[in-house]
């Protein structure tokens, strides 16, 4: 029986969604706020007030998503990837990475102007057989670093892939 090396890097990594994520997300709703408090700012425009009412909540709830997206953290270890997210009621979701059985990464038209993509793994994971990690930098290699420490754990726990080709 052979012995597996240690991975190389094993240091947890600590990932965050880019703040230009939020304005991916967001575009459609940001245009019509500011549309809003442009209608609502000029004097004797029907249902200016309302306009302008209407804005400010949506300044609410834009400040409530992205406050959301920046409570978000991944974290890859050596053997999970916990993922964290929520502003008031937080949830914390486990990933044992010898369970992840493929990669995906995507990147909208919008995310390719930023230079950011979405990673997907997916995994036998009953509660997450498919967590996405959002708004990673492009340059970010982070599917390298999750398959090497998967393939380590799957070692480790004499996993093996059984194919039918």
């Amino acid at each position: 029986m052979s012995t597996s090396h240690p991975i190389q890097n094993d240091r947890n990594i600590v990932l965050r969604p880019h703040a230009g994520q939020f304005v991916i997300d967001e575009l459609p709703l940001m245009a019509i706020c500011a549309a809003g408090l442009v209608y609502g700012g000029i004097e004797n425009m029907p249902l200016g007030a309302m306009a302008t009412a209407v804005s400010l909540f949506l300044l609410l709830v834009l400040a409530y998503r992205f406050a959301c997206l920046r409570r978000i953290r991944y974290r890859v270890g050596r053997e999970q990837l916990v993922s964290e997210h929520g502003l008031f009621c937080r949830k914390v979701n486990y990933m044992e990475l010898y369970r992840i059985i493929d990669f995906q990464e995507h990147q909208s038209l919008m995310q390719q102007l930023c230079g950011l993509k979405t990673v997907s793994l997916l995994s036998t994971d009953r509660s997450s057989p498919r967590l996405d990690l959002i708004g990673i930098r492009y340059e970010n290699d982070i599917v390298s670093l999750i398959r090497e420490r998967v393939e380590y754990n799957k070692r480790k726990k004499g996993i093996y892939e059984i194919t039918n080709h």
